[in-house]
């Protein structure tokens, strides 16, 4: 083990997690090596921002913690989170030259809603800090039974430029956090391939799942066509939270489905409420005003709904749906959608599954694997969109930061 100061610890992964870990680590004093397998740093961080990205929300904290209720790691998700909460997110994002901004819904944004200005500063404070990343760089070995007992032996696949090519190095540290994500996006590196690695070290694993995926819809060409990437705004599924959808290729995606989406285990059917704002009452009111020649589309246009939210009442219902003004507004308020599952894991915003509570101790160290601790969506937990997820992959990369180093420092000769 190195001297105590001088301390070297590898984070794998250089996502949120990865990343605020390595930084954390050199603040403390440690010496820090982030290993990524792509040639680029933040690749599922850039994805998540391309619509804004949702740092955390707004809400009070005792009221956001209960947002982690699932999964075996969700009580150690929630200490983390307390520990680095939404004001420690933000403040850190203002340190970067990214105010924090609070969006109507209360999500919270960094002041260009974008991920690109936020991930350059971050990285430039790495440098400065210290902390050196190889990139092009796959763990696919980890051994604690070496050395003098502490040290951590890695053995790491160097990609090479060329498919195919490449070598196979050893490299001992002596702390190690992994931050390798999920198994949702896998162009993005987050291919939950470290799984086996750790299956065979004793590490206990929950099956990965889609948790915040959008839903599978037999759209009609006509309708495909016509409506592929337009939204619905402001709308209720399931009697869930408000919010956009938009009908994709093949369903439809955002956050009012994301909800429930994890509930969704094959063929079903979704009632969307197009005007949760209005009862049924008041929209059969305002239907009984039309004129007896008016179009099914300009008799919903006079309740206030949109091109693409009338084209959803024909999609499911038909032209020929009854137009008595009750019936219709009834069917407005709970349009049947027909589903036949979810997207699956490879296209889901997040998964639930991963690394098991009972494998981990409080400061996320694996049992197995002295000096190994986990951070991020290897994590066992699962949590809504709304800013929740991202701000748990922040703070379980500090909490598993803080507790390596502790770790060592304990660990070191006084």
């Amino acid at each position: 083990m190195s001297t105590r100061g001088t301390f070297h610890v590898v984070v794998v992964g250089a996502g949120p997690s990865g990343l605020i870990a390595a930084e954390t680590l050199a603040v403390l004093g440690a010496q820090v090596t982030v290993l990524e397998p792509h040639r680029s740093p933040g690749r599922k961080f850039l994805l998540a921002g391309r619509s804004g990205l949702n740092l955390t929300h707004s809400e009070p904290l005792g009221q956001l913690l209960e947002r982690y209720e699932r999964g075996s790691c969700s009580a150690l998700v929630r200490r983390a989170v307390a520990e680095f909460p939404p004001s420690a997110l933000r403040a850190w994002s203002t340190d970067l030259g990214e105010a924090a901004t609070v969006g109507s819904s209360g999500r919270v944004f960094p002041k260009s809603w974008r991920a690109t200005p936020l991930l350059r500063a971050w990285l430039m404070r790495l440098a400065e800090l210290g902390v050196s990343a190889s990139t092009g760089s796959r763990l696919v070995g980890i051994d604690c039974r070496t050395g003098d007992g502490h040290s951590v032996v890695l053995q790491v696949a160097r990609t090479g430029r060329v498919e195919g090519t490449g070598r196979v190095e050893q490299m001992t540290a002596d702390a190690v956090v992994l931050a390798m994500g999920g198994m949702s996006w896998p162009t993005t590196g987050s291919d939950g391939g470290w799984r086996q690695m750790l299956l065979d070290e004793g590490v206990h694993i929950a099956a990965f799942r889609a948790a915040n995926a959008g839903v599978v819809v037999d759209w009609s060409e006509v309708f495909r066509c016509r409506y592929e990437g337009v939204a619905i705004k402001h709308v209720s599924v399931s009697g869930g939270p408000t919010g956009d959808v938009v009908v994709t290729h093949s369903g439809l995606i955002g956050g009012p489905i994301y909800t429930i989406s994890s509930q969704i285990d094959g063929p079903t059917c979704l009632p969307v409420d197009l005007r949760p704002d209005d009862s049924v009452e008041k929209l059969a009111g305002r239907l009984a005003n039309s004129r007896a020649g008016d179009s099914l589309t300009s008799r919903l246009r006079k309740i206030g709904l949109s091109e693409v939210a009338s084209g959803l009442v024909i999609e499911c219902g038909g032209r020929d749906i009854v137009r008595s003004p009750q019936i219709l507004a009834q069917f407005v308020k709970a349009v049947p959608v027909a589903v036949t599952g979810t997207e699956g894991v490879r296209r889901a915003i997040s998964v639930s599954g991963g690394v098991e509570a009972r494998s981990l101790d409080e400061q996320l160290m694996l049992r197995t694997l002295p000096g190994v601790f986990v951070a991020g969506e290897m994590l066992d937990w699962d949590a809504a969109t709304g800013g929740y997820l991202l701000q748990a992959c922040f703070s379980t990369g500090v909490a598993a930061a803080n507790g390596a180093f502790d770790w060592l420092t304990r660990a070191s000769p006084k």
